[in-house]
């Protein structure tokens, strides 16, 4: 096992306390529980000998206390999963961010972004998506890696003057007011490209069949361009009647793409995309509710930006009230997908689809 898969064990189990252990049960009232948040990693030296390709991740049930908890197949331990995965993905997005064949400024804005923390959210969507269907380990990594390079790069271009012209991302500023409009646009551009690229060399050095890397690209693809983010984008600038999903699209297709490097069969991709159009949908409108009740400070980047541009969102289309109560029918519809799977290995999902909708930011 190279060092940066045993980053994966060594890392089980973080300080912070922002999760307890869950049962796994019916979904409560979003009221009813206290909202919580996870403390993401900040840039750590990675062992450059590895490489982000054959990167490991640990397995899902490891009742050492390695990565996952299960005790008597009903408690799970989320604040380590995700803390465990979010620092493996973040040292495997380091590895692959570096020495890049191009000039310096590009590399480091490319970085600034990349490595600037971040929840991992979608990572962690993708690698637990491979867990649940028994894939290999080593299948997930470029996945999860070029998930988080997507979002990214819709993060930076998103945040340019002539998008929604935001100064604050991730709690610094955003990539153009560090390095500069054209370099930011390129970095954008660039991360995007990247993606696909360490989809196709990832999976090939990690022994993914051509097919379903295939597949993963082809998912990727729909939902970085015309059947998400770009389309929705495109949408959204124009403030046409309904929100425009494009946060929906990546989370589906992060799922969608662990599962199918996992080796999901179709019956089991299907039910696994079904979960996450409800999860992505509920991430929408918790971005949107958080937008009208959070502080900047608290979410990193300026709030109230939807509301001042006019943008079309959940709260207004709902009201607040309205849209609290579709993200706990959301919640329902996206919990009920995993109730054929296996329950200790639906854990990750199932408790990922609560922390994103009690998180406050």
């Amino acid at each position: 096992m190279n060092k940066l898969a045993s980053c994966f064990l060594r890392h089980g189990a973080p300080s912070a306390q922002s999760f307890k252990s869950y049962h796994v049960q019916r979904s409560p009232s979003l009221h009813s529980l206290q909202r919580r948040s996870v403390s993401m990693p900040r840039s750590r030296t990675a062992d450059h000998a590895a490489t982000a390709a054959k990167a490991t991740i640990a397995p899902l049930v490891n009742t050492q206390g390695a990565d996952v908890t299960v005790v008597s197949g009903t408690s799970f331990d989320f604040e380590r999963y995700l803390s465990a995965k979010a620092r493996a993905v973040h040292d495997a997005l380091d590895l692959a961010l570096q020495g890049l064949p191009c000039p310096e400024v590009l590399s480091e804005s490319m970085r600034y972004s990349v490595l600037a923390g971040g929840k991992r959210l979608r990572p962690a969507l993708a690698i637990a998506a491979c867990e649940l269907v028994g894939g290999p380990a080593a299948a997930v990594v470029p996945v999860a890696c070029a998930v988080e390079m997507i979002h990214t790069a819709s993060l930076i271009h998103d945040d340019m003057p002539y998008m929604d012209d935001d100064a604050l991302r991730r709690g610094q500023p955003s990539n153009h007011v560090a390095f500069g409009e054209p370099t930011a646009l390129l970095a954008g551009d660039a991360l995007l490209a990247l993606a696909f690229e360490h989809v196709a060399r990832g999976s090939a050095g990690a022994g993914v069949p051509a097919d379903r890397a295939l597949r993963a690209v082809l998912e990727l693809g729909s939902a970085a361009g015309v059947g998400g983010i770009a389309a929705g984008q495109a949408a959204d600038m124009a403030s046409e009647g309904a929100p425009s999903g494009s946060t929906a699209r990546l989370v589906e297709a992060a799922a969608v793409s662990g599962a199918v490097v996992g080796g999901a069969g179709d019956g089991e991709v299907e039910r696994v995309r079904r979960y996450a159009h409800f999860l992505g949908l509920l991430l929408q409108v918790v971005d949107d509710v958080l937008d009208v009740t959070a502080t900047s400070e608290q979410l990193g980047k300026t709030a109230g930006k939807d509301a001042a541009s006019g943008k079309t969102t959940y709260p207004r289309l709902m009201g607040l009230e309205g849209a609290r109560a579709y993200m706990g029918e959301l919640l329902a519809k996206a919990e009920a997908e995993l109730d054929g799977f296996d329950a200790a290995r639906a854990a990750p999902l199932r408790h990922l689809a609560r922390f994103m909708a009690y998180r406050q930011h």
